[in-house]
């Protein structure tokens, strides 16, 4: 690769210096995350996570539901998902059970509490995220939301 070829590929990609790198897309995503995890620690609750209110969130509004199934739709690896609903199910959060029609699949279902906890925290949440997103207009909270959606779903190829 010739000198300018080298240049036009730096111009094109930014500056790749170290100090540039620090201020990119996963520095401000991990300040992002760590924003919102104090602040969920502060006001919502100190012992349910995130992904943990999601679970009783999509189980409160969709049903019982098999475990692969919940996990896809919560957007946790398939590693993540099973000690997660065993740390609610302990908690008396949800139920767990075997299909009758294939005793591979896991049904998890929310139980009274796990529902009252999820109703309970659910406008703890979204303050949460009015707070965090205060800076903005309501067309750049859109704006910002809809591009974050875009950046999750990963690289095209």
């Amino acid at each position: 690769m010739s000198s300018q070829d080298h240049q036009d590929q730096e111009q094109n990609q930014g500056s790749s210096d170290p100090l540039t790198a620090i201020g990119g897309l996963g520095p401000l995503a991990r300040q992002l995350n760590q924003v919102h995890t104090r602040l969920w620690y502060e006001q919502v609750h100190q012992d349910l996570t995130g992904p943990q209110f999601t679970v009783l969130s999509l189980l409160h509004a969709r049903g019982a539901m098999d475990q692969g199934m919940l996990g896809a739709l919560a957007k946790l690896d398939k590693s993540t998902v099973a000690p997660l609903l065993d740390r609610l199910h302990r908690r008396g959060l949800v139920d767990i059970a075997k299909d009758d029609s294939d005793r591979r699949r896991k049904l998890v279902s929310i139980t009274g509490s796990g529902r009252e906890l999820a109703t309970s925290l659910a406008p703890a949440v979204v303050a949460v995220s009015d707070q965090m997103l205060a800076h903005f207009s309501p067309q750049e909270r859109d704006q910002f939301l809809a591009l974050l959606r875009r950046a999750v779903q990963g690289p095209t190829e």
